[in-house]
């Protein structure tokens, strides 16, 4: 019985809390918010006695809400502000999308005043399509006259709009073909180079790889990069990665011998006393303990090595004016190791991680070309992080 009771109180509890927060809502003239929570709160149990607040709530944020869109549509009108024109659209929507949310939830019983409550509901399809048409030809009409400059930022405006049109009021005339001019318009065209000053020969997969753009992630709505130009684009900026150094160092193998010792177990040897004579325990039994035993190697450690290092600029050119605009630059480096090691003795002498050394061998050196493309990894990274963190254009 405890159990129920305070079960019950709690579920009270709650439900004013709910109540409460409606009432807030409603007070402060946040009305679609206050028919949200009520709308949420009769969803289970309608009919029940603890949900007559939320009706009374429900009736008079709808009733306010309602008498506020009315009002300002009636400014709006007289206004004649064609700027307002999507406002009076979306508040159509708004009036007509509150009557959704409550339609599911009626009949509403209010018990003290035996009447159901009241929600006096119109149809705004014709307003909703009305208001619909004169908001898309304002925006196709604007929008037009916008694309008559040569200003790229008037361009990603009206094709903004464009967008929003298409959107409210799909295929809308030639819309999409004015969609996809305002976008061609009002795109930042890169085109991406490899120059050279150094006396090596950059790998051709190298270069492929470093102007591949596609792996990039780069490409944004208004910026593109083209790594071969394209018949019919004007481009804005160049992006040039500049081969100013390479130093590849020589071969080398370093060799180095050292020794090792261990004591280590081997097999059990009788227990003797300082007499000599076997230790034994109380059943009559010898006593055996560990054998130990000195175990020595010579171990001939061999270590090749191989380095090479890339220095490079990523310069930023307005192809317009042929100005740099800025100039960054990169270094990479790849780093040829293998070490591998043989001994003589007893490999038990060597430490357990060393042992690994032995299982490995001479390797071929890469050639000077292969070194120079696998630092195009981290090459690729640091001009990412470049043009990440340095947009061109606006």
């Amino acid at each position: 019985m405890k159990k129920t009771i305070l079960l019950f109180t709690f579920i009270l509890f709650i439900a004013s809390c709910g109540v409460k927060k409606t009432q807030n809502l409603l007070s402060e003239g946040d009305y679609d918010a206050a028919i949200d929570r009520a709308v949420e709160g009769l969803r289970s149990n309608k009919n029940a006695k603890g949900k007559q607040d939320y009706v009374y709530l429900l009736e008079e944020a709808f009733a306010k809400a309602k008498e506020r869109d009315l009002r300002n549509l009636d400014l709006l009108a007289k206004d004649g502000n064609p700027r307002n024109y999507e406002v009076i659209y979306k508040t159509y929507l708004q009036l007509n999308n509150r009557q959704d949310r409550i339609r599911p939830i009626l009949p509403l019983p209010l018990l003290n005043k035996g009447r159901n409550a009241y929600f006096p509901f119109d149809n705004y399809n014709d307003k909703i399509i009305s208001s619909r048409n004169t908001l898309s030809k304002y925006l196709y009409d604007n929008s037009k006259a916008l694309m008559l400059t040569n200003d790229k930022l008037i361009f990603r405006r009206a094709y903004d709009d464009l967008n929003y049109l298409n959107q409210i009021n799909p295929n809308y005339k030639d819309v999409v073909k004015l969609m996809d001019e305002a976008q061609f318009k009002g795109t930042d065209f890169v085109n991406i180079a490899l120059k050279n000053e150094t006396n090596m020969v950059i790998p051709t997969r190298l270069q492929q790889d470093l102007l591949d753009f596609s792996t990039y992630g780069m490409n944004e709505k208004w910026t593109v990069y083209h790594n071969v130009k394209q018949k019919g684009v004007n481009y804005d900026y160049g992006l040039i990665i500049n081969f100013t150094n390479i130093m590849i160092s020589p071969e080398q193998v370093k060799e180095n011998i050292f020794y090792k010792e261990k004591q280590i177990k081997d097999g059990l040897k009788t227990l003797l006393d300082n007499r000599g004579k076997v230790v034994k325990d109380s059943l009559g039994n010898a006593i055996k303990i560990d054998n130990f035993k000195t175990v020595k190697a010579r171990i001939y450690e061999s270590t090749q090595f191989k380095a090479c290092q890339v220095t490079a600029n990523v310069d930023y050119v307005n192809l317009k004016t042929n100005q740099l605009l800025q100039s960054f630059p990169i270094n990479s480096e790849f780093i040829f190791q293998n070490s591998y090691a043989t001994f003589k003795g007893d490999r038990r002498a060597s430490d357990e991680e060393y042992n690994a050394y032995f299982d490995r061998d001479y390797l071929p050196f890469p050639t000077n070309e292969q070194m120079v493309f696998d630092t195009g990894e981290d090459l690729k990274n640091k001009v990412k992080n470049i043009i990440r963190n340095n947009r061109l254009g606006n």
